[in-house]
């Protein structure tokens, strides 16, 4: 039991941001050809590309007051992951990404 505890704490960092990403995803990256290339340039650095993310706000002003706190609250929560747990939220956008495009 300890085991999965630990394991479940660990991830939860990564479990939040996925939880915030099918909430306001949907909404954020309406319209967008590649989501999935849109979500990758947000992280692909060690720290969260706000500005990338700002203007995709900018694309859907009437939802902006429900995302943009959102989208700087999952910004904050990127920057405070290990270099590892960044990688392998990269990894999860990749896998999801290659899924889509099987179906």
């Amino acid at each position: 039991m300890k085991q999965v505890m630990a394991m479940t704490t660990t991830h939860e960092p990564l479990h939040s941001l996925a939880r915030d990403l099918r909430a306001h995803g949907p909404v954020l990256l309406a319209g967008m050809p590649q989501p999935h290339d849109e979500l990758l340039a947000l992280v692909w650095g060690p720290r969260f590309d706000r500005e990338h993310a700002l203007g995709l706000v900018a694309r859907q002003p009437a939802h902006a007051a429900l995302t943009l706190p959102a989208l700087l609250q999952a910004a904050d929560r990127f920057d405070a992951l290990h270099a590892p747990a960044q990688r392998r939220l990269r990894q999860m956008i990749l896998r999801h990404r290659a899924r889509c495009a099987a179906v």
